[in-house]
C-alpha cells in the first residue's frame, strides 16, 4: 500500500496489484467478531437514542416496476413525518426512486431537508453501455436528484476488469457535477464471492471518487450481512487515514427489524467510530425498517405496541 492511490489507476496491471495488494481477510474471524458485536446490549436509556439516530439514517426507498407518483408522494410524506401524530419523531435522510419518478420525490420534498435519491446506471444490472449510464445519471440529477445510487459492473470486476469498472465510476461521478449530486457505488456484495473481493470492490470505488460504498441492491440474495459489513466499514476506515478523505457506508436489503438496525449502529461505532454514526456517513437501505422502528419507540412513550395497521405501508 506503499503505491501514490492518484498513480494506482494509471493501468490495469498497476490497479491489479494494488487491489491484490490489500491485506486479505480473516472470514472466519470477520464472521465472529460481527457475531460478537451482535449480540452487544444496550442501555434502556440509550433506546430511544438509537432509535431516532437510526430512524433519520433511513434511506426510505420503493424501487418495483409498479411504482406510481402517488405512491412516491405517499413515501415523501412519510419520510418527512414518519408518525404523523407524533412530531417529535425525525424526518428520514432520504427517498431513494427510480430516475423517472425523481420530479415527483423532488416536488414533494422540497423544502423539507430530506434528499432524493435516485438508482442509475441501468439498476440493478449494472449491464449497458458507459454512455447510457452516463447519461441516465445526467438525467437524474438534471431533475433534481441530490444522491445517486449507481451499480458496478460485477462481470467486469470479477473478470479481473478492474480498470473498466475504475473508469465507469469516475466517469459517473463527473456525471454527478463539481459538487453536485453525492455517488453511493452499490457493490452488489451477494455476487462477490468473497470477503477479500469485497474488499477490493470497496477500495476501487472510494479511489475513483464514491462518497459512499452500498452492499446491495435488494434484489439479489444475501443482501447486507453484518460482515459484509464489517468489511466495508474497515475499509473506509483505512482509506481515512491512508488518504485523508471519508467514505460513507449503506447497508441495504435484509434490515427488517429495530434490532437488526441496532447491532449495525454497534458495528459502526466499534469499527469505523463514532464519527461515522451520523446520516452523512452512514445510511440504511430499507423499506419495511421504519415501521418496525416506530412501532418500537412507540412501545418506549406509550408502554403498548400500536396495532399492525397504525404506520401507514410502504
Amino acid at each position: 500500500m506503499t503505491t501514490p492511490l492518484a498513480e494506482v489507476a494509471s493501468s490495469t496491471s498497476t490497479l491489479r496489484a494494488f487491489l491484490h495488494g490489500l491485506p486479505g481477510v480473516d472470514r472466519v474471524g470477520a464472521d465472529a467478531r460481527a457475531a460478537t458485536l451482535g449480540t452487544r446490549s444496550i442501555k434502556t436509556t440509550a433506546k430511544k437514542q438509537a432509535i431516532d439516530l437510526a430512524i433519520r439514517m433511513v434511506d426510505l426507498t420503493t424501487l418495483e416496476g409498479a411504482d406510481t407518483p402517488g405512491k412516491v408522494r405517499a413515501m415523501c410524506a412519510k419520510a418527512v413525518h414518519p408518525d404523523p401524530v407524533d412530531a417529535s419523531v425525525p424526518s428520514v435522510a432520504a427517498v431513494c426512486v427510480y430516475p423517472d419518478l425523481v420530479p415527483t420525490a423532488v416536488a414533494a420534498l422540497n423544502g423539507t431537508g430530506v434528499k432524493v435519491a435516485s438508482v442509475a446506471t441501468a439498476f440493478p444490472s449494472g449491464r449497458s453501455s458507459l454512455d447510457v449510464k452516463v447519461k441516465d445519471t445526467e438525467l437524474a440529477v438534471a431533475a433534481g436528484a441530490s444522491e445517486i445510487d449507481m451499480v458496478i459492473d460485477r462481470g467486469a470486476f470479477l473478470a479481473g476488469d478492474y480498470l473498466k469498472v475504475y473508469e465507469e465510476i469516475a466517469a459517473v461521478r463527473a456525471a454527478c457535477g463539481p459538487g453536485g449530486a453525492h455517488l453511493k457505488v452499490i457493490l452488489e456484495t451477494g455476487e462477490l464471492a468473497t470477503y477479500d473481493n469485497v474488499r477490493r470492490a470497496s477500495w476501487l470505488a472510494m479511489i475513483a471518487g464514491a462518497d459512499f460504498i452500498k452492499t446491495s441492491t435488494g434484489k439479489v440474495a444475501p443482501a447486507a450481512t453484518l460482515p459484509v459489513t464489517l468489511v466495508m466499514l474497515e475499509a473506509v476506515r483505512d482509506f481515512l487515514r491512508t488518504t485523508g478523505r471519508k467514505v460513507g457506508v449503506k447497508p441495504a436489503g435484509g434490515i427488517r427489524t429495530t434490532k437488526d438496525a441496532i447491532k449495525y449502529l454497534v458495528l459502526v461505532n466499534e469499527t469505523a467510530g463514532p464519527d461515522w454514526l451520523d446520516p452523512d456517513w452512514f445510511r440504511l437501505g430499507a423499506s419495511s425498517l421504519l415501521n418496525d422502528l416506530l412501532m418500537q419507540r412507540q412501545k418506549m412513550t406509550t408502554g403498548r405496541y400500536a396495532g399492525p395497521d397504525y404506520f401507514t405501508l410502504d
